[in-house]
């Protein structure tokens, strides 16, 4: 079983830390000033640093039963409330600078500008006569690029949650353009992130990584809901396979058909949804305008997205017409794979894990949904390159407005909030994080309620699969015919 403690001695490097934390009255644009449904004089349990082993020997609420997840332990739902969680955040953790940001975005750039000026002046027949090294430095060259792209998407993630600066104009303007430069329409992808933040874990609204209910795992492979438990180990090779296509494709994909988002379109207020799903052609998308992902106040900001866009791909053909399709495809079309593969990497090991619950609406409430969410180790990378995306999610999905560069002072903060309902799984560093994208591929197939459940936990789902890992799937019964 993953380990996932949430505790280690400070240190003083906050970029090296394991994670830090701070408090704020400012309003943040991804979570409510309340939490629905999350009583403010909701009873308080005491401070504790956990692992998900330490999670056996809890008792459970007996106003929800007895709660499993993946690995066997049992769950207990949050009890905290979101003042909780911002009053225990230091006040200057909240302070963002544009100088820093923008520091931070002339670096990134340099590190891109650098990386080509070196391999393209140095890594040359005339310099390496080899044609099999110069292969495999190129190659490196791209997965360099593709961090440090991955870091300007990440940048540009900071402005469209306004943690980049205090000013919208400078935020909107920066975030368009790096974005735009990596083939993302910035205020389409922005406004349904937005959505995201306000709905993580919710079954019917959050908008990325919703998981398969058993009924829709069974019809997919063409069974009835009862016979998912008494089938076979799904073959290694196809889990390959659907990682492969998701490393590859997925992040187009999602801009495209909205794939592993919601697909309750008719629920749309405006009803722009009606007879629409998720897929292609289908109008479901981050392109067009009338899309039910937006509203029609949403339309103008879309075509700028277009824009930026259309600007990106005339300037790539121009490029690729004056010195060659082969060396674009090597400088900016490898690289940008390695970004597609890092974003979809991190955010899918942001929401799957064998730990992590999901909420059906009746259950679902904003803090229970952020602390859905698990924090992970990418060593330097991470925390260096990748801005530390992927070291404190948890506490990004509670207070999406605090800047990167104090979000380890916030997320140790915290900690000491969530106690038991914090969950990072560090094991391993970064090889641990490459090695959770497998794991959580074979352990999280689909969700299901607890068989134990009782009232509001009957509305909590956890993952199961047919692999024989973990907590084996309910055994129902087949439907009377």
């Amino acid at each position: 079983m993953a380990s996932a403690t949430a505790t280690g001695v400070p240190r003083q490097n906050p970029a090296l830390r394991r994670t830090m934390t701070s408090t704020t009255m400012d309003t943040d644009v991804s979570s409510p000033s309340t939490a629905i449904g999350s009583p403010i004089d909701s009873p308080r349990h005491s401070a504790s640093s956990t692992s998900l082993s330490s999670m056996s020997s809890i008792e459970p609420s007996n106003a929800h039963g007895k709660l499993i997840d993946t690995y066997g332990n049992e769950f207990e739902i949050p009890d905290y409330t979101i003042k909780d969680i911002r009053d225990a955040i230091p006040k200057h953790c909240f302070e963002r600078s544009a100088v820093k940001g923008l520091y931070y975005v002339f670096r990134d750039i340099v590190q891109l500008a650098a990386t080509f000026y070196i391999f393209h002046t140095y890594v040359t027949p005339e310099n390496i006569p080899s044609y099999p090294a110069r292969f495999a430095l190129w190659g490196l060259y791209t997965f360099m690029q593709g961090l440090s792209g991955t870091g300007i998407w990440v940048l540009a993630h900071e402005c469209g949650h306004q943690s980049f600066s205090t000013s919208k104009i400078l935020n909107d303007t920066v975030g368009w353009i790096l974005h735009s430069s990596l083939l993302v329409p910035y205020f389409s992808w922005k406004i349904s992130h937005g959505k995201h933040h306000k709905a993580t874990g919710h079954m019917e609204r959050d908008m990325v990584f919703v998981p398969r209910t058993r009924e829709e795992r069974a019809s997919r492979l063409g069974k009835l809901a009862h016979e998912l438990s008494e089938l076979g180990e799904e073959t290694p090779i196809v889990t390959f396979i659907n990682l492969l296509g998701q490393q590859l494709i997925g992040w187009p994909n999602y801009l495209m058909t909205n794939v592993t988002g919601h697909n309750y379109h008719y629920r749309q207020s405006e009803g722009r949804g009606k007879g629409k799903q998720n897929g292609w052609f289908s109008g479901v998308n981050h392109f067009n305008p009338s899309s039910p992902l937006y509203e029609a106040k949403d339309a103008k900001l879309i075509l700028l997205s277009d824009i930026g866009l259309a600007i990106t791909i005339s300037t790539l053909v121009l490029l690729g017409n004056k010195f060659g399709w082969s060396n674009l495809f090597v400088w900016y079309f490898l690289p940008y794979l390695w970004v597609n593969h890092w974003l979809v990497a991190i955010t899918f090991l942001q929401h799957t894990d064998p730990s992590l619950p999901h909420y059906k609406a009746e259950s679902w409430n904003y803090v229970r949904g952020a602390a859905a969410t698990i924090d992970r180790e990418f060593g330097f990378i991470g925390r260096q390159l990748l801005h530390g995306i992927i070291e404190t999610h948890v506490l990004h999905h509670y207070v999406s407005v605090i800047p990167f560069y104090n979000a380890d002072e916030a997320s140790d903060a915290i900690r000491k909030v969530m106690g038991r309902h914090y969950r990072s799984d560090t094991e391993g560093g970064s090889l641990g994080f490459i090695k959770a994208m497998w794991k959580s591929a074979r352990w999280c197939q689909w969700v299901e309620p607890n068989e134990g459940a009782e009232g509001e936990g009957k509305g909590v789902l956890f993952f199961r699969n047919t692999n024989g890992l973990g907590a084996k799937p309910a055994k129902i019964s087949a439907p009377r015919s």
